[in-house]
């Protein structure tokens, strides 16, 4: 299984390739077109900031890349928003993957927190991504915008409001939680994404 983990300007790039090796894989961290296109699964992984990090990817024609990937495809965090529509984070158009707008948490009483940091639970989980769970489990976040519940929302979570917390359409899968950082149950759904068949 060749397993490519996009490099980009995002940070924890580093916790993902560690993860896949925990599942027995050695992946390549590449910012090259011709080996993330001919690679098996691909990771689009990253902790940053919506403009820059478009602004690198268009750079380097990886925009392009990567909605035009075929095979199995795995967002993660700062990763998935960029596969949406557009941002709110600096008035940013994104790779419009996922035709829904991220938007900034509004909190709405003082213990509510931005950014969301910490361990919550994912819900109305759905598709093979998420094989094995049969009940809310907790993952994972750090983040300051979110996107909405949609068409595509395989899970969500609650935080200020209900949002997605995980997205799917076609070979495309993301996740705004970290799952490189969430334990057995995160290991779990690199485990699945790794398996996947494109129908799943």
């Amino acid at each position: 299984m060749n397993v490519a983990i996009v490099k980009y300007n995002a940070g924890n790039i580093g916790s993902v390739e560690n993860a896949v090796r925990r599942l027995g894989l050695e992946p390549m961290v590449t910012d090259d077109v011709e080996k993330i296109q001919k690679a098996d699964r691909v990771i689009f992984p990253g902790q940053g900031e919506a403009h820059s990090a478009m602004a690198y990817l268009k750079a380097h024609q990886l925009d392009e890349v990567i909605v035009n990937l075929k095979q199995p495809v795995l967002g993660i965090c700062i990763g998935m928003q960029l596969l949406c529509r557009h941002s709110e984070e600096h008035d940013t158009d994104c790779l419009g993957v996922f035709d829904v707008d991220v938007k900034r948490f509004q909190p709405r009483v003082h213990e509510d927190k931005v950014p969301q940091m910490g361990w919550n639970t994912i819900e109305d989980t759905k598709t093979d991504l998420f094989k094995g769970f049969e009940k809310p489990e907790f993952v994972y976040f750090i983040h300051s915008f979110y996107v909405p519940k949609c068409d595509w929302t395989i899970a969500t979570t609650d935080y200020t409001l209900p949002y997605s917390s995980a997205l799917h359409k076609d070979n495309f899968f993301a996740t705004q939680f970290h799952p490189e950082k969430s334990g057995k149950w995160g290991e779990r759904i690199l485990k699945n994404f790794i398996e996947l068949t494109i129908d799943s």
